[in-house]
């Protein structure tokens, strides 16, 4: 008994377990093929793209969380009423029957100058506030120079005004001096540090000038004819915000019935809530954030073809291993695990790279955005690191996995023949999925599924068309070159036997001039978008376009402003008549805004329209259909082509104007178009001037001001005489919209790094991917007797053929794409480049040339038999 007791205790160990046995060999393999090279493509191209993704993500992230938790700030209080007008009492009282806190502002652009003896004047952004605003937030000041900034107490003391810093600069003003505001002049009591609510609209590109709402009637500045936003604050807590808001809403958009033709909206009048959270940063916001996405997502694409090309070629180098291990006795599932775990290790690690450097980039992202995000952010969440590392697993296990499946289905004598049969089926369904999922993804990064589905739609379109074309091209060449009476072209050793190669390989070749068209045209798209796109906008302004426009002229200032003028050296300059009406009516159906479905199109209904009227048709204006009045007394209306079509309107259609109180029926007798890039006056409506000369009007000019101090005497002279004019120096504000475009740009090109970078790794992949194969039709021609010089002459006829062809297809690409984005976006006329095909043809002949011949050169190196066994 003791015997037999020994004999059990002592039994040979537990074999480990079957997944101990997978994970350890898998672990192997991963070592192995990283050592030996394999997987540094792989890698390199999935951390770019997780970056680049990352990047974008932790951005967007952080802006989503400060817009939530500062939204009642940046609209100073729980619910705003906006109007073009000011906001009726009954507004006010219902705000406090419910026990609301209520203040209000009135904005606009003025004239304001120095009254230091300089008489030097500047555009400004006015705001009077009334007493407890901000109701949500504060305003910061700084007193004095050298002080601390701190939260203002109150608003401006009757008498004073806080202004920003630009301000003083431009006019070397300092704290304590004095500001004239139309007919009034104001102590500058302190410099405004910070303003949550301020917005995007046109006046925020000027400086701010904040005086006390009650000091506003006595500068004598608000009159017909000027453009205020009337603001009524709101806040206090629920339920009276609540039943207030719900109040408001009906008051505004006419009642809840909105089937009853009886219920019409308060025009001009709108409510912002902390859903709205000040629309116009969300606008700019979203929009910067599309731009770096969509970077992002050209990354995350090409690295996607980087992956796939990088495992095709990992397959090919992996098949006799494969059929090896299944000789020994190695299962399917044994294997499709082996290969499935060494890839999850790599997209874990990738994964992470990928989310650490999309960390840092996204902090140099913020800085270059600048003044676009002037806030404190909170910490990002960890759903853009879940997305990274999602990113990550699809790309690698949607374009990498499934060359492999084949290899686990099939027997070991067909995969040593290359012969893998029905089941490549199976990694064409795999790589179904994988793109699947992967535009899924793309969505989901994008953050809308237009943006994301047009970018996956239009990459998928790119690859079909440009490897339906590359196959055409080489089988029509390859047929030439055979043909019994072959041009003298391709009457060469090195062209019939490179052509005959080339299509041998017909769909390996078509996939590598696609993926080097595909990084290719990015590359170009990259320098399209920095010079051309970018120069082309700086350019869409002519250099003789007014800088300086002159509104609220009234009708007894205009000889007057006339003579100062001739006097100044402007002998020439025309007057334009502009009257306010509101659109209520097209075509006999009244005009809602709720009816249309684009946003800037429901704010230019419910907003008035700047009228004119003359007889003469403006030197940059043109008729495209209909026939211009000239001096005929009927009233008609000649519109802009533009707004013609953002109001689906035609000839013939009637208009109903609401001016002043009063209607005036017109029909649309002729449709305009005009270049507003010549910053001329121009209008979306023109009338006669008998349809309009009895209405109250104010005048504007456009002239252009020299650079320099003399021209600036002149603006001083006119605001010195005509205080009530506003001189809008567009100049400044084009100078403001690019520094803007600017710091977008700046944080583009950041992302343009990791786009270049994965671009690059597609044009390595791409070339990699038959050198083995090129490596043993090399050895073999060498042990067939060939010489250096015609295997030289082959390879290099292949790649000018390769390279020639993805060149000019990436420039068809670039230039298609390049002019899209100048007509569909930029909003300007873009030549169509004809040098950017010899551009992209020596391009592709140079990178395929360069990195083919890097790759082969020690082919003619080496023994034949010596080159035959490393193949």
């Amino acid at each position: 008994m003791t015997a037999v007791s020994t004999s059990t205790s002592t039994a040979a160990p537990r074999r480990p377990s079957a997944l101990a046995e997978i994970l350890r060999q898998s672990l192997r393999m991963t070592v192995r093929d990283w050592r030996a090279g394999e997987l540094t493509m792989l890698l390199l191209a999935l951390v770019l793209a997780v970056a680049a993704l990352t990047s974008v993500g932790f951005v967007g992230d952080r802006l989503r969380q400060g817009l939530e938790r500062d939204a009642r700030k940046m609209i100073g209080a729980d619910l705003v009423v906006r109007a073009d007008h000011p906001v009726g009492e009954a507004f006010m009282a219902q705000a406090r029957a419910h026990g609301l806190q209520t203040a209000t502002t009135a904005i606009f652009p003025s004239m304001v100058s120095a009254n230091n003896g300089s008489d030097a004047s500047r555009l400004a952004a006015l705001k009077a506030v009334s007493p407890g605003y901000p109701l949500r937030g504060e305003i910061r000041i700084r007193t004095g120079a050298g002080a601390a900034d701190q939260a203002a107490a109150r608003i401006p003391e009757p008498g004073t005004v806080w202004v920003d810093p630009s301000l003083l600069d431009a006019l070397h003003l300092k704290i304590g001096d004095t500001l004239k505001l139309g007919v009034r002049n104001f102590q500058i009591a302190a410099v405004i540090t910070r303003e949550l609510d301020r917005g995007f609209s046109f006046v925020s590109f000027s400086p701010r000038v904040m005086l006390d709402a009650a000091d506003l009637p006595s500068t004598h500045l608000v009159g017909y004819g000027s453009r205020v936003t009337y603001r009524l604050l709101v806040a206090g807590a629920d339920p009276g915000v609540a039943q207030f808001t719900q109040w408001a809403r009906a008051q505004v958009d006419g009642g809840t019935d909105k089937s009853s033709a009886e219920n019409d909206r308060l025009r001009g009048m709108s409510i912002e809530t902390v859903d709205d959270g000040q629309p116009q940063v969300r606008d700019t916001l979203s929009r910067a954030r599309h731009f770096l996405t969509l970077v992002a997502l050209l990354t995350a694409l090409l690295a996607a073809v980087a992956i796939a090309m990088a495992a095709q070629r990992y397959m090919r180098r992996h098949l006799d291993g494969c059929a090896v291990m299944r000789c020994l006795g190695a299962s399917r599932a044994q294997m499709r695990a082996w290969f499935i775990i060494e890839f999850l290790l790599i997209g874990f690690v990738g994964s992470a790279l990928g989310v650490l450097i999309g960390y840092g980039g996204h902090e140099i992202l913020l800085r270059w955005l600048g003044q676009l995000i002037d806030v404190v952010l909170p910490a990002p969440t960890l759903w853009p690191v879940a997305e990274g590392i999602a990113a990550g697993l699809v790309l690698l296990l949607g374009f990498a996995v499934p060359p492999l499946l084949p290899l686990t289905q099939v027997p070991p004598a067909l995969v040593l023949r290359r012969e893998l049969g029905d089941a490549a089926r199976i990694a064409w369904l795999a790589y179904t999925v994988g793109v699947a999922l992967f535009a899924s993804l793309l969505i989901i990064a994008a953050g809308e599924w237009k943006l994301g589905g047009i970018v996956a739609g239009g990459f998928a379109g790119g690859l079909l068309v440009f490897g339906v074309i590359s196959r055409l091209v080489l089988h029509g060449l390859s047929r030439a070159a055979r043909g019994g009476r072959a041009t003298r072209a391709f009457s060469g050793l090195g062209w019939r036997y490179a052509l005959a190669s080339l299509e041998r390989r017909g769909v390996a070749s078509a996939l590598q001039i696609t993926a080097l068209g595909i990084g290719l045209m990015c590359l170009l798209l990259l320098g399209m978008t920095r010079n051309d796109l970018i120069d082309g906008w700086r350019k869409s302004t002519p250099p003789d376009a007014p800088n300086q426009f002159v509104i609220d002229i009234q009708p007894d200032q205009r000889a007057g402003v006339l003579d100062l003028m001739k006097q100044q050296g402007y002998p020439d300059l025309t007057l334009a008549p502009m009257v306010r009406g509101r659109l209520v009516a097209i075509a006999g159906r009244k005009v809602n805004p709720d009816d249309y479905k684009d946003n800037e199109t429901r704010r230019l209904v419910d907003r008035e329209f700047n009228l004119s009227y003359t007889t003469e048709l403006a030197p940059d204006n043109r008729v495209v259909s209909g026939k211009w009045f000239g001096d005929d007394r009927a009233p008609q209306i000649s519109l802009e082509q533009g707004m013609a079509k953002r109001l689906h309107i035609k000839v013939g259609d009637q208009m109903r104007f609401d001016v002043a109180g009063q209607q005036i029926d017109a029909p649309v007798t002729s449709i305009r178009t005009l270049d507003w890039g010549t910053f001329r006056v121009n209008f979306f409506a023109v009338l006669p001037p008998t349809a309009l000369a009895d209405f109250p009007a104010t005048f504007i000019t456009a002239f252009r001001l020299p650079p320099g101090e003399a021209g600036q005497a002149t603006v001083d002279a006119l605001v010195h005489r005509y205080p009530n004019l506003t001189v809008i120096d567009t100049g400044q504000i084009i100078a403001q919209m690019q520094r803007i475009l600017d710091q977008v740009i700046s944080a583009v090109q950041f992302l343009f790094v990791f786009t270049l970078a994965a671009g690059i790794l597609v044009l390595y992949a791409a070339l990699a991917g038959t050198r083995d194969e090129r490596t043993r039709e090399a050895a073999l021609l060498r042990a067939l007797g060939a010489s250096q010089a015609q295997i030289r002459a082959v390879q290099v006829t292949e790649f000018v053929v390769v390279g020639g062809l993805a060149g000019l297809l990436a420039a068809l690409g670039a230039q298609t794409i390049g002019w899209v984005l100048a007509d569909r976006v930029f909003q300007f006329h873009l030549a169509l480049s004809a040098w950017l095909p010899f551009v992209g043809l020596a391009a592709g002949i140079v990178c395929a040339t360069a990195g083919g011949w890097f790759g082969l050169r020690q082919v003619l190196k080496r023994p034949a038999l010596q080159s035959l066994r490393d193949a």
